[in-house]
Order: structure tokens, then sequence, then C-alpha cells
């Protein structure tokens, strides 16, 4: 076509691209004249075009987030496993924890859609393909809000059931049509003070800061800290002078769990804040392991 309307001699053009695509003459185009042997399919490759939408503001993932939440419920399983790491049902209430359902996911989405709720944007909620709203399917577990210093639900987090390595994972609906990637939020339990611990996963933080009363931060892993600089100089901000962190104690053996704590050495000397690390009895893996267990000891 390009031969015809340019007026260009079609065997040049023919020429050109062969040698362009380093093809040999038998490997290229039919001769002209030639037609498909009879059965032959002709494949069309779709052009890949973008089909995730950017992250909406924080304001509106909270409102669709809080209404998500509204909906669901929080298995019995779920509850006796919340309360046996030592949070109160009125702390979980509070908290917002909820069970993942396994199904139902286009009847939540489009109650939302309906009741004017924004899910453009929100990680989780893609358009299905018959042009539907829905949530990306998950396996069963526990939703665990992960919140900015004032409250908002910027993320959800799922603790998932039955699983050893790899246990929580983001609601997201990455490569999804009109879905969203979920990005690796840091997490705050407690206001700003002048000493803020900081750990691994939004649902450790709340345990030690309901256990102890300390303000936690959470990241999503040791090597997960795309957001922590922006927190640190919040906190810092509102007066906050020393981080202890308090990473499982596996980090002395495990040489990836070592490197990110060079990585998080580094930006917590960029942001100019003190810190130090917390150690404890290393028979208890987590800080919230060993606080609970000093709280049925009477020691907290």
């Amino acid at each position: 076509m390009y031969a015809y309307y340019a007026q260009v001699d079609r065997k040049k053009v023919r020429e050109i691209l062969i040698k362009e695509l380093g093809l040999k003459d038998s490997d290229s185009f039919h001769h002209e004249g030639s037609k498909h042997r009879r059965g032959q399919r002709t494949i069309t490759r779709p052009i890949l075009q973008d089909i995730e939408l950017p992250l909406t503001d924080i304001d509106a993932r909270h409102e669709t987030y809080t209404a998500l939440l509204s909906k669901l419920s929080l298995a019995s399983d779920h509850l006796e496993n919340l309360l046996s790491r030592g949070m109160t049902e009125e702390m979980i209430c509070r908290n917002g924890y909820k069970t993942m359902p396994v199904a139902g996911f286009s009847a939540i989405a489009k109650q939302l859609h309906e009741e004017g709720h924004y899910l453009a944007g929100v990680p989780g909620f893609y358009h299905d393909t018959a042009g539907n709203w829905t949530i990306c399917k998950e396996r069963r577990g526990i939703l665990v809000p992960a919140r900015t210093p004032e409250g908002k639900i910027q993320g959800l987090q799922i603790r998932l059931d039955f699983i050893k390595k790899g246990k929580f994972r983001w609601l997201t609906s990455v490569g999804k049509q009109d879905g969203c990637k979920a990005e690796c939020w840091t997490h705050i339990a407690g206001e700003p003070t002048p000493t803020v611990l900081l750990t691994e996963g939004p649902m450790k933080a709340d345990v030690i800061h309901h256990i102890t009363g300390l303000t936690v931060i959470a990241v999503p892993g040791v090597n997960s800290l795309n957001h922590l600089k922006e927190t640190l100089e919040y906190v810092q901000s509102k007066g906050t002078t020393k981080i202890m962190t308090a990473f499982d104690m596996d980090y002395l053996k495990n040489p990836h769990v070592k490197d990110g704590y060079f990585n998080l050495a580094t930006i917590l000397a960029q942001v100019g804040i003190d810190y130090g690390t917390y150690l404890w009895d290393p028979q208890y893996k987590g800080l919230d392991d060993y606080v609970w267990h000093c709280r049925q000891e009477g020691l907290l």
C-alpha cells in the first residue's frame, strides 16, 4: 500500500524491508500474485495499549476502601487468629480488619459504583470483559488496611490463608483493563512521638502499638522502602527525633534482609534522623510476638 500511494517501485520497497528486517528472500513475504494455501490462517497480532489507569488520590481511595470494608465481614477463624496475636475485638473493629471473600466480587463492585464511589484508579478494581466493574479475585485471607498518618486507607494488604512464604500481598489490579497497580505503601500506627519504631508489615505495627502504646511505622518489607522517606520526613516535622528499627530477628542471618537494612540506614541518614535497633529474645521472631509474650507474663 505504501508503494502504491507513494508511487515507489514495489520490488524496491520489498528489498528494503527484507534488508531492514534481516530476512532471507525465502523467509519473506509471498511473491506477487501468490495466494494463501487452502486452510492457512492469517494471524493478526493485537496492538499493545496501556490498559491500566493512574492511581487516584488518597481521599478517593480512602472513601472507596472504607465503603468496601463496610460490606464485608470477618470470619470466625480470622477473628480467632487476630485475638491470638494480642488484639482485642474493639481494636480489630476500629482498624477495619475483614475477610477477603472468594466470590461476589462483581456484585460488590456494582453496589459501590451505584452508590457513587470512585473505582477508577483504585488498586483492586477493574473492568471485566463485559465492561462491568469488578474486584480482582484473590485467595482467601485477612484484609489489612495500610493507613496514612491521618488514618486514611491508602491500600489493602491481604494476609493469605495457608501460605508460609509470601504470605502478605497487596490488593491490586495490575495488568487488568482499567485496573491499577498497588504501591508499596508505608503504614503508621499512632501519633508521631519523639521516638518512633520502624518494623515490617501493617498488622505487626498495629499489634505492637496496641500492646505497648508506642508509635510504629511499617514498611511492606525491608526491601520495599519506596515511600519510607516521605513518611520519615512527616514524623520528623511533627517532632520525631529518633527511629528505632525492629525487624524480625532473622535479619541477622538473612543476607537479603541485611542488604535491605543497609539501604534503610542510607535513607535514615539522608533524612538526618538518629536511629538505633531493638534486640529481643531471638526465640520470638518478631517484636509483636515478644511483646505479646511479655503482656501474657505480666511484664507489660
